[in-house]
């Protein structure tokens, strides 16, 4: 991935949130809105610019009392660069 160690961002053409009504997180953007499962929705929260990959990773892996969330974690943020869902800086 040639993003790595990148600080990574929300594309400001998609608003994130959390919406009561259907009980996650989604990404809103004019043409309509993407429900986003719990590991999604714990990801792109990270995503503000502050974070990159591997800082991610560590916030995630001590929320979830787990040891290495790296490979999930490059994989959905390939697949949400390929969406143009985020942005690296």
């Amino acid at each position: 991935m040639e993003n790595l160690n990148k600080k990574i961002k929300l594309n400001p053409n998609f608003q994130f949130q959390w919406e009561d009504k259907q009980n996650c997180y989604v990404l809103l953007y004019p043409e309509g809105m993407v429900q986003l499962n719990q590991s999604a929705g714990e990801i792109l929260a990270l995503c503000t610019g502050e974070n990159d990959d591997k800082s991610i990773n560590k916030i995630l892996c001590e929320k979830f009392e787990v040891e290495d969330l790296t490979q999930d974690i490059q994989s959905f943020l390939e697949e949400a660069k390929n969406r143009n869902w985020i942005c690296y800086e």
